[in-house]
């Protein structure tokens, strides 16, 4: 059965725990795409750190069938999103697979404000859209209210939503129906040429790697050539199959169909996402428009604790990024830490995951640098340079001006946190655009700095307003900005872990801070240790870590005594002077995470 208009693709847009994932489990359940065996909660949810934090971070998907009350019998696509910002450009690919969606909205929270990222990013693409209130079995939803906010804050009408709790199953047939009758059916030409668009794909240690397809015209077979259009390679297909979650072979792919491909590419990056696949034999003219390449907008260095690891850190980028084209990373030393590498990352909490497994899966000991953004320095030679570490910003004379990354952010708030969270984007340097009542919540529009919601934005936010008020940002280009490069110095010798890029108004206090701090942490020498911080050739603070004195002065009695003790001092004097030439200062591992604890804290 391949008649087009049975077949229904369609994503689950949401936030961060609306509940997507265990609404994908009560479909697969209910459209027998599991056995009561094999089902547990977020079968989609493949990864350990997935499960454990009860977060979806890969985009999945699932071919189910589903007899509908008419007596038809539909072919359902799902493809289950991820929520959080960090990862919007899953969301966006698996978007373009669909034509429609459903919207799940908390009906205890209501819209937050990744909701609407995902909703205005569904609205771009003309997908129809679904509203599914989830949650229902609690006593504290509020359907009412919710409708009216879906409508105040999206403007999407709220007559056809459905209600249904993910965790009773109830509702459940209502949302299947919903599906059949309210979303399009894909549109193509089974009859023409071969057209494919690349969704995603992921590397495999058995089969190679797996490329997941939505057949847009014609038919894809078995033992068929195929040639992607971006790299010009030509591939014999080996294996045809569909997810019902589990993997099923199947001989043939028909246009409207979403399934995976086997063709036994090894490396991944031969697979560009959103490229267009068509027949060898029979090439197309024009590919589809497909998507921009994800980029890394924060970038943060990884260091082994132990110098020995480096090698096993090295293998563990390599493995992850097999699954992850969105992180980069390239190699670089510090001379405080040692050998290590500079990767990209597409926002903290993805940072957070990849450290996470690189330490769980790979069992290595990480430190980071503080995490910074890509700045773009125009020189007076009219080049433009991106500057992603610090320590590698040209000489101040050479600069005519410094980017730096802005993001328009999106608050959902209740109104009484309103004024903390106003002050707070104030003091991040950010610019208010909106402001906007929906009931008792507020939806808050800010032009901010990316560098300073890097750090610590996101916990400041919930901690102020007990975990109420949602965040969400999208990257609207540079701007040219007051910066400048606070380099920390230790016994005269420059720390290029320790160089940061910041706001010229803050240097001063952020300068006073570091010092403060290392003076604690690094231990006291024979020699007398200046730590200062420094913009270029100006030092802006200082701290002393006094040295140790050795009491040469003892054993000296009698006559003369005061020549000879005179004598012994200046020797003393000496000795130190020399060893606070020669003598190196050891920074402590504490000392680099102490540092990197106040630019969180700050």
């Amino acid at each position: 059965m391949s008649n087009l208009n049975n077949i229904r693709n369609f994503a689950i847009i949401a936030h961060i725990d609306h509940g997507k994932s265990t609404i994908a489990d009560r479909i697969i359940h209910k459209c027998g795409g599991l056995t009561e065996r094999e089902m547990k909660d977020q079968v989609l949810d493949s990864m350990d750190i997935e499960r454990e934090r009860g977060i979806t971070i890969k985009a999945q998907t699932v071919k189910l069938n589903y007899k509908a009350k008419d007596g038809k019998e539909y072919i359902l696509n799902i493809i289950d999103t991820p929520g959080h910002v960090d990862f919007s450009y899953e969301v966006s690919r698996s978007l373009y697979a669909c034509e429609g969606s459903i919207l799940i909205v908390d009906s205890t929270q209501g819209v937050e404000a990744q909701t609407l990222a995902n909703v205005y990013q569904a609205l771009d693409i003309n997908h129809e859209i679904i509203p599914v209130l989830n949650k229902i079995d609690l006593p504290a939803s509020d359907l009412d209210r919710t409708k009216k906010q879906i409508e105040d804050v999206i403007g999407i009408d709220t007559s056809n939503a459905v209600s249904c709790s993910g965790k009773t199953g109830e509702g459940i047939e209502d949302i299947l129906e919903s599906i059949v009758s309210s979303l399009p059916p894909p549109k193509g030409e089974t009859e023409e040429q071969l057209k494919c668009l690349l969704v995603d794909s992921w590397y495999d240690s058995y089969l190679g790697v797996i490329i997941l397809i939505r057949v847009i015209d014609g038919t894809l077979k078995k033992n068929m050539k195929i040639k992607m259009m971006s790299t010009d390679q030509e591939y014999l297909v080996e294996k045809v199959g569909v997810f019902t979650p589990k993997a099923k072979d199947i001989d043939e792919l028909k246009s409207g169909e979403i399934g995976f491909i086997i063709t036994g590419i090894k490396n991944l990056s031969d697979t560009k996402v959103g490229d267009t696949i068509c027949e060898a034999q029979n090439p197309l003219k024009k590919a589809l428009p497909g998507f921009k390449p994800s980029k890394p907008v924060v970038f943060c260095g990884l260091f082994p604790v132990d110098s020995s690891e480096y090698q096993k850190l090295k293998d563990g980028l390599a493995k992850l990024q097999l699954n992850d084209s969105s992180f980069s990373y390239e190699a670089e030393s510090s001379s405080a830490l040692g050998l290590g590498f500079r990767c990209g990352f597409l926002g903290l909490l993805h940072l957070e995951i990849i450290t996470e497994r690189l330490e769980r899966e790979f069992d290595i000991n990480l430190l980071t640098t503080t995490p910074g953004v890509v700045y773009k320095v125009h020189l007076n030679n009219g080049k433009i340079q991106d500057l992603q570490n610090p320590s590698n910003l040209p000489d101040p004379t050479l600069i005519k001006f410094i980017e730096e990354p802005w993001i328009k952010a999106t608050i959902i708030t209740p109104d009484q946190y309103l004024g903390s969270i106003m002050k707070l984007c104030q003091n991040k340097r950010g610019i208010q655009k909106n402001l906007n009542y929906s009931g008792n919540r507020a939806v808050l529009n800010y032009e901010i700095p990316l560098n300073e919601v890097v750090f610590d934005f996101n916990d400041k936010l919930k901690s102020m307003t007990s975990g109420y008020a949602s965040f969400d940002y999208e990257i609207m280009g540079h701007k040219e900005g007051d910066l400048v490069k606070l380099g920390i110095l230790v016994n005269s010798e420059p720390v290029d872990a320790l160089a940061m890029m910041v706001h010229k108004d803050f240097a001063q206090i952020i300068g006073r801070e570091v010092c403060e701090k290392l003076k604690d942490l690094i231990p006291r020498h024979n020699f007398m240790i200046p730590v200062q911080a420094a913009i270029g050739g100006k030092i802006i603070a200082r701290e002393t870590i006094k040295g140790f004195k050795k009491d040469v002065l003892t054993k000296i009695h009698g006559g003369g005594a005061r020549d000879r003790k005179r004598k012994l001092l200046d020797k003393q004097k000496k000795g130190k002077a020399r060893s606070k030439q020669f003598g190196r200062v050891e920074i402590p591992q504490e000392a680099f995470i102490g540092v990197l604890k106040i630019n969180k804290e700050k």
